[in-house]
């Protein structure tokens, strides 16, 4: 078994290693989702703390972890008599972003349950993670329907199967930790609400402490159990700091002072639901037990906001997390207990200190601190100096919603909300025979396929006698994500302000649509000589929007150019990713400049999108009293629909359907 990276050795990342610790000392706060670019120790991080973690006791030969002095009276295992136990190291459980429902929950032998009437039940992770850490790289990833499972299961503390008729319920209380790189996508904001803390994490830019990341980190992979030798003091120390601090909560007192700060803080915030509340309450006085302390204090309050509002304060991908301090002190300061009345709330200067998190809880603020001075993000898709005929760059209108547009037919994408597709989730739309392993049994066509052959079996009994040959598939019918490839016209002939303003407001709102039903997106813009990608297909609508916000204007309309980008970009996606049908929405006013037979050859760009089947839209901004209707024209040779601007931003939008059929030729 290889040697982990101790957690002591993680260098920096205060925030990080605090919110840990707290849901070390209480699982109740909630979990922590880690937010951060690559290569920042998240992984790392999050591994270690398994180490450090107080040995489990349970129940001998249970699979679900019981608790010998309090076992689960509802144990498919049990039931167990309580009694001395053997003790077991906390596991740290890795769900996989491509596992399946059964692998999260457990599955259930569907021929055993027909035939012999019995719940032969095989755990999932969620079992396995009960009483240590269930850690979920790429959470953000994760299928919707298995992120739902997940988080229903860690509020509850319990997980349910349910299988045609057949109930198993176990224990599944873990903590959980989830970490995600936002330029991959964001999670919804209710799935982002679930989670009790968050900590943006970001590589320190100071020579010295990338110096000491490299050197320790060398140090470990050539000689692991020297080098985590080296830190078995610290880990130590830590570790009884936790059992420490997990004694103490129960003894820790929220005053009625702690509890208006709390309230006040999430109402100037404008948090949605009560959840933020409880959170901040819990978090605050894990972090007076961490430290020692027995009285929850303002300080405890302002680092438990710190770790557990950001993230519920976003009301759209295009809100930056993140929490104005300032006004979080003046909240704080307006709560404050009146003179007198704060004798106790004086931190013991002797108290416990040192360690991860430091004094009360608080991050040290010192040239080591990994997340308390952030540099500024670097200028991707910073708009390109203004030449000859280029004007710069464009703030966008405000964002409005739109009606959904989506790919005829039936897919078989990824998990999404925006076109129709075979999906292991939704209506049962007819059974089939299963191809490999049954996921989703269809009881009556199964009844009906072994019905006619009990005579013939010996059928004896009550129970249905059912071969494998009987099984079959539920055919379900959900909605998947798609490509959404934008096409977008940043020539010369888009450059007016107030209109270029106007199409990437409307830019923006398709955007944020295709947040919300779960699609991948990409960009290519063309003006001047030609055409550029702006952003490979990526899952992050972040990004997308940054560069669009950024984006330039002037110069020539190489509108072939552009269409034949976007056809390249979707003929190497449909290799990566063949199942995702795309989407194309072009967003121009359909004039056509620059080389030989511009419209000639824009025409027959437009015919290849036509030819290979892809479902498209055409943005018209054509504006002015004198329209050439050059956009309408374009949508014929694409296949597909046109729509205006104006018909775009109406809250209902006359003459477009949610499906986008295409024309006849």
């Amino acid at each position: 078994m290889s040697t982990p990276f101790p957690f002591t050795a993680v260098v920096g990342q205060d925030d990080l290693r605090l919110a840990l610790l707290l849901n070390a000392v209480s699982p109740a706060v909630g979990g922590v989702l880690v937010r951060g670019e690559k290569g920042t120790a998240k992984s790392t991080a999050v591994r270690a703390l398994s180490a450090l973690l107080p040995q489990v006791a349970v129940v001998p030969g249970c699979r679900f972890s019981c608790d010998p002095a309090a076992p689960d009276p509802a144990c498919p295992d049990g039931p167990h008599e309580p009694g001395a136990g053997i003790h077991r190291p906390a596991r740290m459980v890795e769900l996989p972003v491509g596992a399946s429902e059964d692998r999260l929950v457990g599955a259930l032998d569907i021929e055993r349950a027909l035939a012999e009437g019995v719940k032969a039940f095989e755990p999932g992770l969620l079992a396995d993670a009960h009483r240590g850490i269930l850690y979920v790289d790429e959470v953000n990833l994760l299928h919707d329907h298995l992120v739902d499972l997940l988080l229903d299961a860690a509020a509850m503390g319990a997980s349910y199967v349910e299988r045609e008729g057949v109930s198993v319920r176990h224990a599944a209380r873990f903590l959980l930790v989830g970490t995600m790189n936002p330029e991959e996508g964001e999670l919804r904001p209710q799935l982002l609400d679930r989670f009790g803390l968050t900590v943006e994490v970001a590589a320190s830019r100071q020579p010295d402490q990338r110096v000491e990341v490299v050197k320790r980190r060398l140090a470990h992979d050539a000689d692991p159990a020297a080098f985590a030798s080296r830190w078995s003091a610290e880990e130590s120390e830590v570790r009884a700091r936790i059992v420490a601090a997990r004694e103490l909560l129960p003894s820790v007192r929220l005053g009625d002072g702690a509890l208006r700060q709390i309230a006040a803080t999430c109402a100037a915030f404008e948090v949605d639901g009560m959840r933020a509340d409880i959170v901040m309450a819990r978090t605050a006085t894990a972090l007076a037990a961490w430290a020692g302390r027995t009285e929850v204090l303002a300080e405890d309050v302002r680092q438990a906001a710190l770790l557990a509002l950001p993230h519920r304060r976003r009301r759209n991908p295009f809100d930056a997390p993140g929490l104005d301090e300032d006004k979080l002190d003046e909240t704080l300061q307006e709560c404050a207990d009146p003179p007198g009345n704060d004798e106790d709330d004086d931190p013991d200067p002797d108290g416990p200190g040192g360690g991860p998190g430091g004094d009360g809880g608080q991050p040290d603020a010192g040239p080591q601190g990994g997340d308390g001075a952030r540099p500024e993000e670097p200028g991707e898709g910073a708009p390109a100096p203004a030449g000859a005929g280029e004007q710069s760059a464009v703030r966008a209108g405000e964002p409005f919603r739109t009606k959904v547009l989506s790919v005829p037919g039936i897919g078989e994408g990824a998990a999404g909300r925006r076109s129709r597709a075979r999906t292991e989730h939704g209506r049962t739309t007819g059974a089939r025979r299963p191809e490999g392993a049954l996921t989703k049994l269809h009881l009556a066509a199964t009844v009906r396929a072994a019905a006619p052959h009990q005579r013939a079996r010996g059928r004896s009994g009550r129970g249905l006698v059912v071969r494998r040959d009987d099984l079959r598939q539920a055919s379900r019918e959900g909605r998947e994500g798609n490509l959404v490839l934008f096409v977008v016209d940043a020539s010369g002939s888009m450059a007016a302000r107030q209109r270029m303003g106007a199409v990437k407001g409307a830019g923006l709102s398709l955007l944020l649509d295709a947040y919300q039903r779960r699609d991948k997106v990409g960009l290519v813009t063309f003006r001047g000589a030609g055409a550029d990608v702006a952003l490979p297909p990526t899952s992050s609508v972040d990004a997308a929007a940054v560069r669009l916000e950024s984006l330039p204007t002037g110069g020539r309309t190489p509108l072939a150019a552009g269409l034949l980008k976007a056809h390249d970009v979707l003929r190497v996606e449909r290799l990566r990713d063949p199942a995702r049908r795309p989407l194309l929405v072009v967003v121009t006013d359909g004039r056509a400049t620059g080389g030989p037979e511009p419209v000639l050859n824009a025409g027959r760009a437009a015919r290849l999108f036509a030819a290979d089947g892809v479902a498209s839209v055409v943005v018209d901004c054509e504006s002015g009293p004198v329209r050439l209707g050059l956009a309408g024209r374009l949508a014929g040779e694409l296949g597909g629909t046109a729509v205006t601007l104006d018909e775009l931003r109406a809250d209902a939008i006359a003459g477009l359907v949610k499906d986008v059929r295409r024309r006849a030729a």
